[in-house]
């Protein structure tokens, strides 16, 4: 099932995108939820078929409407590093050797839940335009309530999957990681999510079950103003979405909603296509940047001067 949030008619809504050409408004299935951590709840409860159910007549086309971000403020939005390839080639480019500590433990940070839009414009404020980045990354939905969950549990704590950008400001960045407290303000401004979230079930032909959770073989690549730059698969995660989740529910409750990022893929951004190039290339205003999953669709945005 693929689901997104749209404006339709100057109404928020929450549909489903029926033979990738139309959408079904869930309130036209009579399902009166008007927010997605609620639609997810519901689902998670319902054996819910909604190609069996929908109104042709209802039906409204892809191109009639605007897109959302698929979760507007979700309870948490994690960010985790599971990618060994990326970590390895931006160390290896500042002539710093792997961190050990990389293969012990899956680690994550959390980034602004408020933050969040989705495809089209995005307005950025002056200040954070120097030196201005992107990061390709795969998210996941939770699907349901769960601490302490075991790695062999955990792929069943996963509703969906969606694109995820992970603006990022490196000038201001580069500073603050000086004082070893992790990403701050140099990410907590800006993150696109969409343009839909697929859920687990549709992706079974792209998974492998190991004894450390599921692979998932997802083709993942990254385009600024039409031109190809990153190119990796989710299949590459040295850490499974099932060991992340186990790791961050130690002692801690996930909720339906809650968003986790795999972090950025090998050249998954420019401070590493930079650094592995001994180029100086940064975003700038009207760039158009396309973030390419299989089976998630393509998150566009164009990046825009924030008017204060």
């Amino acid at each position: 099932m693929k689901i997104i949030r749209y404006i339709y008619k100057n109404s928020i809504n929450i549909g489903i995108i029926i033979n990738n050409k139309n959408v079904i408004n869930i309130k036209d299935l009579n399902i009166k939820i008007n927010n997605m951590i609620d639609f997810i709840d519901f689902l998670n409860n319902k054996n819910f078929q909604p190609q069996k159910k929908y109104n042709e007549k209802k039906l409204i086309k892809m191109s009639h409407i605007k897109l959302l971000s698929p979760i507007e403020r979700p309870n948490s939005l994690r960010d985790a590093y599971a990618f060994r390839k990326h970590v390895e080639a931006g160390r290896k480019g500042r002539g710093l050797p792997m961190i050990k500590e990389f293969d012990l433990f899956p680690v994550y940070y959390y980034s602004n839940h408020s933050a969040i839009s989705g495809p089209g414009e995005i307005y950025i404020n002056d200040e954070f335009l120097n030196r201005f980045d992107f990061e390709l990354e795969l998210a996941i939905i939770i699907a349901k309530k769960g601490k302490n969950i075991k790695i062999e549990d955990a792929d069943e704590y996963i509703f969906g999957f969606m694109i995820m950008n992970d603006w990022s400001s490196r000038s201001i960045q580069k500073s603050e990681m000086k004082l070893n407290l992790g990403p701050a303000k140099g990410k907590d401004f800006a993150t696109t999510l969409g343009p839909y979230i697929i859920t687990r079930d549709k992706l079974k032909n792209n998974i492998t079950e190991t004894k450390n959770g599921c692979i998932y073989d997802l083709k993942m690549e990254a385009f600024i103003n039409g031109k190809k730059v990153s190119e990796d698969n989710s299949k590459n995660m040295n850490w499974t979405f099932a060991q992340i989740i186990s790791q961050i529910s130690k002692g801690t409750t996930l909720y339906p909603g809650d968003v986790i990022g795999s972090g950025t893929c090998a050249t998954g951004c420019l401070l590493e296509i930079n650094l592995t190039n001994k180029t100086d290339n940064w975003l700038k205003l009207n760039d158009v940047v396309k973030l390419k999953i299989e089976h998630l669709g393509t998150l566009e945005n164009k990046i825009k001067l924030e008017k204060n």
